[in-house]
């Protein structure tokens, strides 16, 4: 970065997504002054968005609605999804990181979810409600979420999504070569 100061603003005041946005830009602006803008932002989508292109959407919303709200250098958006194959669901997130003259996007890795939450999907409810039946929890969507309670914290919510937004952040590191 040219100076000493950025300021980002996210699209969203779930903890998780706020400490995975806020660690990935601190590991890869090392030095910097950053500071971070957490605002409720629409999906437009249903809470608990179907296959690719509805992820995609609602992850292109959330970042459309911040963009519009304030002058950042940064805005930042992720939106988790679910996708079915043949008899299997797979939970994953799209992230869009965007500057005031460019967007990035980047994906999380895919994860086989159990059968039991495929049901409770399939009648309507969200991924983290799902999770919460299942394994008996509550809030686990602003905590551990799926990936962290399927792998008994070895990845967790948090590092699941901050890779993904390391990822996004690629064109702003090798300018030369994206832009």
């Amino acid at each position: 970065m040219d100076r000493d100061k950025i300021k980002v603003l996210i699209g969203s005041k779930n903890p998780t997504k706020v400490n995975a946005v806020s660690s990935a830009f601190k590991k890869t602006f090392p030095g910097l002054l950053i500071s971070f803008i957490k605002t409720d932002a629409p999906s437009g989508v249903s809470d608990q968005p179907i296959g690719d292109e509805e992820t995609k959407k609602g992850c292109a919303n959330r970042l459309n609605y911040i963009y519009k709200k304030e002058s950042a250098d940064f805005y930042v958006s992720i939106e988790g999804g679910v996708s079915f194959d043949k008899e299997s669901l797979f939970a994953f997130a799209w992230v869009f990181v965007k500057s005031k003259h460019k967007l990035s996007k980047s994906k999380t890795g895919m994860f086989l979810l159990p059968k039991e939450i495929r049901t409770l999907i399939e009648d309507g409810k969200e991924l983290g409600v799902a999770d919460d039946i299942i394994f008996n929890r509550k809030d686990s969507k602003k905590k551990d979420g799926a990936v962290g309670i399927l792998t008994g914290g070895l990845i967790t919510r948090k590092t699941y999504y901050e890779e993904a937004v390391v990822l996004g952040l690629i064109p702003f590191l090798n300018k030369e070569m994206f832009f």
